[in-house]
């Protein structure tokens, strides 16, 4: 894997056992000697730690010093409602493009003196120069290299971490704040990508290591590797950019209109005003042509990314793709997100997957596959 960029937990990865893999330009663990499917069960049950350290973690800092004229810049990009973002909270936000596709789906943190930013691990350096290009005059951008970045999920979260971080219990889902530790500040976030309550945590890079040995010192707390975590987002029903979401697939199909506050739409007080508008708010009024839709194969073969969706069992052209799928270890079957065109995207109704030249049922369900356990 030479070429490949590490984490500052790459060795303690190894001393784990871990399977090693490349992704989006880093040596990744993909699993552990538990085995995914284990892996998987034990975050829904207790707590699981993941090295999420690939993925950007960017500062934008306003050149006039006052934050609000940051998330006024950053708003020219996304269409999410930064302004009205109230200090030690984040949201959830996409960069589109002129065409109403997204670029990139990423967090946006409101702080004392900036807006934090984790971007996806394979779309970094687009993010850093489309921010640049488009917001360079109004914030001083950095990409914070010297950090590491950790996510630890699942119902026991919340006391392991308090005995690191005191008062992280108190936060509500999707709060951020700097806690003082025994061992200096961490930025915490109460937010993640399984579907569970938990936390992401920034640390210094130096410090990595033995904060994360202290928290897998915990019986609760097993190492989690990149497997486990597709499995918990899938039934979670969340995008992973590149398969559910990228440059062709407006919010409004990506059914994550819920991103899109009432300020930026049609009569809100700052409507539109950022790429695509023309396209996502004619979708947020009128619907698009095509829908995200979760499905629950018949049986238990699993309908993978890329296969083919008919509307019967025989004849006809395909009428949309898988984007993502694989067997839900929690709900104990197969589960998969696929788009399909509006009129096809109907709770209850019925679609065939072609898998290895046989066509499958499969039932069009509510997204999550699995309720989340954030805490409100």
């Amino acid at each position: 894997m030479s070429g490949l960029l590490r984490t500052a937990l790459y060795d303690l990865h190894l001393e784990l056992g871990a399977k090693m893999v490349p992704f989006a330009g880093y040596e990744m663990p993909v699993q552990y000697g538990l085995g995914v499917m284990k892996e998987h069960l034990h975050c829904r049950a207790r707590a699981g730690l993941f090295d999420v350290s690939h993925m950007g973690q960017v500062s934008l800092r306003p050149k006039s010093g006052m934050v609000e004229h940051a998330a006024i810049a950053l708003e020219h990009l996304v269409p999410v409602d930064l302004v009205g973002l109230k200090l030690g909270r984040q949201r959830y936000a996409m960069f589109t493009n002129d065409a109403g596709g997204i670029l990139d789906d990423l967090m946006v943190a409101r702080r004392c003196d900036d807006l934090f930013l984790v971007v996806n691990a394979a779309r970094k350096a687009e993010d850093l120069a489309h921010l640049h290009a488009a917001i360079g005059c109004d914030c001083d951008i950095v990409e914070l290299t010297d950090r590491a970045l950790l996510a630890l999920q699942g119902p026991e979260a919340a006391a392991v971490l308090e005995t690191v971080a005191p008062g992280v219990s108190d936060m509500r889902f999707m709060d951020v704040a700097i806690i003082d530790t025994a061992d200096g500040p961490l930025w915490v976030s109460r937010s993640g990508y399984t579907g569970e309550d938990g936390f992401e945590i920034s640390v210094p890079a130096e410090r990595a290591e033995a904060l994360a040995r202290q928290l897998l010192a915990h019986e609760a707390v097993e190492a989690i590797g990149l497997g486990a975590r597709d499995s918990l987002r899938l039934e979670a029903g969340l995008c992973l950019y590149g398969h559910d979401i990228d440059t062709g697939t407006s919010p409004v199909e990506a059914d994550l209109a819920w991103a899109i506050q009432k300020a930026r739409r049609t009569g809100g007080a700052r409507e539109g005003g950022f790429p695509g508008a023309a396209r996502i708010l004619a979708e947020l009024a009128t619907g698009a042509a095509r829908q995200r839709v979760g499905l629950r194969p018949e049986g238990r073969a699993p309908m993978r990314e890329g296969t083919a969706l008919f509307a019967a069992e025989t004849g006809g052209d395909p009428v949309g793709t898988v984007t993502s799928g694989g067997f839900g270890p929690s709900v104990e079957a197969p589960v998969s997100m696929a788009y399909v065109p509006v009129d096809l995207a109907l709770e209850g109704a019925k679609l065939w997957g072609e898998v290895r030249g046989k066509r499958l049922p499969a039932e069009i369900v509510r997204l999550p596959f699995r309720p989340s356990t954030y805490k409100r």
